[in-house]
């Protein structure tokens, strides 16, 4: 009966070992870190965002169903900080679409849940001087029928202020950009008053 107690050392000895592989305990410390990637940066400057927003909607060209309408923006740190859910509702318009932004390894993406049914992902771009943020279309699932959003522009001015301009591609690759000038929301406010 000595074999057993040789086998169950054995595979003590291989479960602590994958538990120490699934672990932190062999990264380097967090000094040791290389400064943050483009991408989180980025995902940092977006983040600074958090809160609510209100501005009115122009259109190029002017669409007369929603041109001039007032917007509300809703954004949120979720996920432990791993993602940003961006929402958006427009005075006469019954949609309701939401953009999840998240850092893949070393990109930051966002996916624009649309209410054409679709799902276009774009990847960013953060300007050298860090106020403004791009994204360009990546890829699309779901259908293309009604057209999908193509780019998104984030401007930021101050921590209060930040223009937002989305290009939406209707069938035949015609753009329609929607501009929003942004203001927070005494609700959605970063101060500590």
């Amino acid at each position: 009966m000595k074999p057993v107690p040789s086998v169950l050392f054995v595979l003590l000895m291989s479960l602590s070992t994958m538990a120490y592989a699934q672990s932190d305990a062999h990264m380097p410390a967090a000094s040791d870190k290389a400064t943050p990637s483009d991408a989180q940066k980025a995902f940092d400057k977006l983040k600074t965002l958090a809160g609510s927003w209100v501005g009115r909607l122009t259109t190029f060209p002017a669409e007369p169903s929603v041109d001039g309408n007032f917007a509300q923006f809703s954004l949120r740190v979720t996920s432990l900080g791993n993602a940003l859910v961006h929402e958006m509702s427009i005075s006469g318009r019954a949609d309701h679409p939401v953009t999840m932004f998240y850092r893949d390894e070393d990109r930051l993406l966002l996916t624009h849940y649309c209410d054409a049914g679709n799902r276009p992902r774009m990847v960013a771009t953060l300007s050298p001087d860090g106020k403004t943020l791009e994204f360009e279309f990546l890829d699309l699932s779901g259908g293309n029928n009604y057209g999908h959003m193509h780019h998104a522009k984030f401007t930021f001015i101050d921590e209060n202020h930040h223009t937002e301009d989305w290009t939406w591609m209707v069938p035949g690759d015609k753009p329609v950009r929607a501009h929003f000038e942004l203001q927070r929301t005494s609700a959605g406010s970063t101060s500590t008053n």
